[in-house]
């Protein structure tokens, strides 16, 4: 625990970290280690919020012992892949493990430079004067359903997959899930394992499909090795362990990439960590289809001209992070919406403005969280 008697300035002038979640209770915690005083900020009611969103199946894709943030593990009774519920407890006992000074039902609008100090606009129409701040508003903050053609007039269910739960409701039905992302790929072998008629997967884009361990040895630790190496050098290493690690599902109509592993994950495409996708598909169980382009009546249509009828749609198509109104007028944004920095270091024309959480790295987010986190509070320490 920090020593209370160290305490700087920062009593009246405290650092606000926004958001409740891993990204930002790491701050926090990592800033309280060090002597200051950091005020949590959320909107919600509790830590989490995104978190508890989440479908019911859903596990961390990376270990647990590479996943605890700073200054507390993650207990061993998680087991190795910790479940969406443990998830959540676990946060709940950070934030109580490290006393943390956290304000719920706080939504903070706009962030303002007032001389050396930051000006928060909050709910209720407070105005919160700090040192510095941090933004842990979280990568998947507002789901992102594309505006497709006809889609206002579909009379179907069409749902975004942060609205899934659980296959109870899609139990015999056909079920068409939009994007394979993690998310998606999941969601569709959750629909075959709970009953649903028929699943379908539309690609846009073939993904990069990993074993998510391999002889116990687990991807993340891979993606941990390989983060500093040329992309060419990771690209041609991660396609031929590909060959070897995961069958060719061409038959299947679902072909191996045609780029790199490692070139896509610059461009923010992270490899899906296969939990039962392979076989399902080898299974005829989820059939892979062309994209969708637009819906017409009660007709999806697929990029290929093809027209499906299905009885619900699932839209896994990402998130936004949704950061213009709060920071977009101060320059910190780049052309997709991403803060130009993160981790501890701040923009030359904001000092004392932090990010984290923002970045999907194949070494996992849970462990680069708590590695800004250090560089942060390190940052503002000093």
């Amino acid at each position: 625990m920090p020593d209370h008697r160290a305490m700087d300035l920062t009593n009246d002038r405290p650092v606000y970290v926004i958001g409740a979640g891993p990204g930002g209770l790491a701050a926090a915690a990592a800033l309280r280690e060090r002597g200051v005083r950091a005020v949590v900020l959320e909107k919600s009611e509790s830590v989490g919020a995104s978190w508890r969103g989440h479908y019911d199946r859903l596990h961390l894709h990376t270990t647990r012992r590479l996943s605890g943030l700073p200054g507390l593990a993650m207990p061993r009774k998680f087991g190795r892949w910790v479940s969406r519920d443990n998830v959540i407890r676990y946060l709940e006992k950070y934030a109580e493990f490290h006393e943390l000074e956290l304000v719920t039902g706080v939504e903070v609008s706009r962030i303002e430079r007032a001389g050396s100090d930051w000006v928060l606009h909050a709910s209720g129409g407070r105005r919160l004067s700090g040192r510095a701040v941090v933004v842990a508003t979280g990568y998947n903050h507002t789901p992102r359903l594309p505006d497709w053609p006809g889609r206002d007039a579909y009379p179907g269910e069409l749902l975004h997959a942060s609205a899934y739960r659980d296959p109870a409701p899609y139990a015999g039905k056909d079920v068409l899930v939009v994007g394979v992302g993690n998310t998606g790929a999941e969601i569709a072998v959750d629909l075959v394992e709970g009953g649903a008629s028929r699943v379908r997967l539309a690609i846009r884009t073939v993904p990069h499909i990993v074993r998510r361990s391999t002889a116990g040895w687990p991807a993340q630790r891979t993606g941990i090795l390989v983060r500093r190496l040329p992309v060419r050098m990771v690209d041609k290493a991660g396609g031929l362990l590909a060959r070897v690690a995961v069958p060719d599902l061409s038959a299947h109509g679902l072909p191996r990439p045609d780029t790199g592993l490692y070139s896509r994950v610059g461009q923010g495409a992270i490899p899906v960590q296969d939990v039962g996708l392979i076989d399902a598909i080898r299974a005829g169980r989820v059939e892979p289809v062309a994209a969708v382009e637009s819906f017409d009546g009660d007709k999806v249509v697929l990029a290929d001209g093809s027209r499906l009828s299905p009885d619900t749609v699932i839209a896994a198509t990402g998130y936004c992070r949704a950061l213009e109104p709060l920071v977009g007028h101060l320059g910190v944004l780049d052309e997709r919406g991403r803060p130009v920095v993160h981790g501890g270091r701040s923009a030359r024309e904001t000092p004392g403005l932090y990010f984290t959480g923002f970045t999907n790295p194949i070494s996992g987010m849970f462990r680069e969280m708590a590695l800004d986190a250090r560089k942060i509070a390190r940052a503002l320490a000093s």
